[in-house]
């Protein structure tokens, strides 16, 4: 496929597939913007809908930049062009977190195809989950999509789960004790509004019974009509995504690897939702993984199993998140 044929409604399609992807609170803070003469595509972060008390550093909003920008990459890749990524491009634009490049033609292999069509199903279920365990086969799967990305995957033992949970549930206890954070997550939880953003609160799901799974209650506070109890399945099944180091590059990669290792547990219709309350805190943060062995910088929690798809989060349109193209008039 040649630069040629990237018309209006392709560049609308490849858009469309990077906001598809999860962002914290969905608060989606990015925008696109088109290089028609060098034909790429930059991805811009929005620094008002980042979290200033939640994530002061910005790790999370890298994380879900990361995201959108493997969607991009992964839709590039099916129009039939190599996508040729960039992280961090210009030192003078802090701002501008990653370009890809639409280099040659490339033919779509099945497994990407798959991965291109799950990104469009992918989202987040805070549902129980049956208990069904996952295949060690697919597990193996998801560890690869992660490592692909410069990230690694690990699989904690029930004992070791507890103690993440204990970990979580202090987190949340946080959270739920800080007045600007309380308020910062209320803020992001609304009945659609017409903006496509935040968390409409259908899409919160209920607080396990058993007490055993933190779940984030949003600062509802497990208002019985706002967030019931449900049991959850009694054996979670917990991943945790680390990276070696600790840059924005990193957060970066692993935003990569995260959307990435959702969409290959897509196609084998496993669901995820993510447990980010204890990387708020850095303190907990830096406790998640074992002080035994290679040490790393967690970067996301997933809870991982068989369910309910949940229901999904609204997303903004195209024209709300591309900046108009530089260069050469498209056809």
């Amino acid at each position: 496929m040649s630069s040629a044929t990237l018309d209006v409604p392709t560049l609308e399609t490849l858009v469309s597939a990077a906001v598809a992807a999860p962002s914290i609170h969905n608060t989606q803070p990015w925008r696109f913007r088109l290089d028609a003469d060098l034909v790429t595509m930059g991805l811009r972060a929005v620094a008002e809908r980042g979290l200033r008390h939640m994530d002061p550093t910005g790790r999370a909003l890298h994380l879900s930049a990361g995201c959108a920008l493997l969607n991009l990459r992964v839709a590039v890749s099916h129009f039939g062009w190599e996508p040729v990524a960039r992280l961090l491009p210009d030192p003078a634009e802090p701002g501008l977190l990653a370009t890809v490049r639409l280099g040659g033609t490339v033919r779509t292999s099945p497994s990407a195809a798959r991965l291109y069509g799950a990104l469009w199903r992918r989202h987040s279920s805070r549902l129980p989950f049956s208990g069904q365990p996952v295949p060690s086969d697919v597990l193996a799967e998801l560890g690869e999509a992660a490592h692909a990305e410069g990230a690694a995957l690990s699989l904690p033992a029930p004992q070791e789960t507890e103690g993440l949970f204990r970990l979580t549930r202090l987190a949340e206890h946080r959270n739920a004790n800080d007045p600007d954070r309380a308020m910062e997550s209320r803020r992001w939880v609304h009945e659609p509004d017409g903006s496509a953003l935040g968390m409409p609160p259908r899409t919160l799901g209920p607080q396990d019974f058993r007490e055993q799974i933190p779940m984030r209650d949003f600062g509802a506070h497990r208002h019985p009509d706002v967030l019931p109890a449900r049991p959850f399945e009694r054996q979670p099944l917990i991943a945790l995504l680390s990276t070696a180091h600790d840059r924005r590059t990193d957060w970066l990669r692993a935003g990569q690897a995260l959307e990435r290792l959702l969409l290959v547990a897509t196609t084998h219709g496993v669901r995820a939702s993510l447990l980010h309350q204890a990387l708020e805190w850095p303190d907990l943060r830096a406790r998640l993984l074992p002080e035994e062995g290679p040490r790393g910088n967690a970067q996301m929690m997933i809870r991982l199993g068989y369910g309910p798809e949940g229901p999904s989060s609204p997303r903004r349109s195209p024209h709300e998140v591309l900046d108009r193209p530089t260069g050469s008039v498209l056809p």
